[in-house]
């Protein structure tokens, strides 16, 4: 069964990743980028060609998802992580589903205030916040394909949010700036949330834990992608050099780079949403 790591891009995913990823495939709560790697991608393209699918049909490659998680399943009947961008969509006419319960154990949904979304989006894709502006409220946006992962749908920032909210499978959210600020209240949060599912007690090391807090704070792995490199940061089309994934983190506060006239534009687009969450 699965267990989802889902948001929208640049909200947080990879750092939750990483303290999930630290603390079950380590023996220590030392982190490191190989842990990472193991919470795989969703959907990737290695899923889909060992099952003989055409990944440059869109539509054929949404229709297989549910295919493509059975078979997952089916090789290994434990409990797995995968993150994913992916909005929850469900379209029954053309039985285009995203997960079901008979695949999904749950998930975990992280969101980010869109402010700061755009700026990290911005850095991310070398675009200017006009144009990440333009995309995340884009109902019909789709990540392109790469050499990892076909098309993958996101939808805009709030539709993609409220698809995993209304998704029928059991979903905890968290709220990245909470996750920064009271990371081991959530975390805890978390672990609880498991137990309701099923997971033993004995599984919770709190020492475990703090370890893994400590060696996963923003400016370890940033260090380590300087020193290292980090396989998902992406390549500047301009530079041919790769952008720093971990770029500023917790310290990206919309407030001191995003003009006044697109945090307004960004919370009269989203204002429903925002206001549900607080950050309005």
């Amino acid at each position: 069964m699965i267990i989802w790591l889902a948001s929208y891009p640049k909200s947080g995913n990879t750092f939750l990743r990483s303290i999930l990823g630290t603390y079950f495939f380590s023996k220590d709560g030392n982190f490191n980028f190989d842990q990472v790697y193991k919470i795989a991608q969703f959907p990737s393209l290695f899923h889909f060609n060992q099952m003989n699918i055409d990944i440059n049909n869109i539509e054929q490659t949404m229709g297989s998802y549910i295919k493509v998680q059975s078979n997952l399943n089916l090789k290994n009947k434990s409990k797995k992580f995968f993150k994913t961008h992916s909005a929850f969509f469900d379209n029954q006419s053309n039985n285009s589903i995203f997960s079901n319960l008979e695949n999904s154990l749950c998930a975990i949904y992280i969101v980010r205030d869109p402010r700061n979304v755009v700026t990290s989006y911005a850095h991310h894709y070398s675009i200017t916040v006009d144009e990440a502006f333009n995309q995340i409220s884009d109902k019909e946006l789709f990540l392109k394909k790469t050499n990892l992962h076909p098309d993958v749908f996101i939808s805009s920032w709030s539709l993609n949010y409220l698809s995993w909210k209304k998704a029928n499978i059991p979903l905890l959210l968290i709220k990245y700036e909470d996750l920064i600020k009271n990371t081991k209240e959530k975390l805890i949060e978390v672990f609880n949330f498991f137990q309701t599912l099923g997971m033993s007690k004995s599984l919770y090391d709190e020492k475990k834990l703090d370890n893994v807090i400590k060696s996963t704070q923003f400016k370890n792995m940033q260090k380590l992608e300087k020193e290292i490199g980090f396989d998902e940061s992406v390549m500047d089309k301009k530079t041919n050099k790769k952008i720093p994934f971990f770029n500023l983190g917790p310290s990206n506060d919309w407030r001191n780079k995003l003009d006044p006239n697109l945090a307004n534009k960004i919370e009269k687009a989203f204002s429903k949403e925002m206001e549900e969450l607080g950050y309005l």
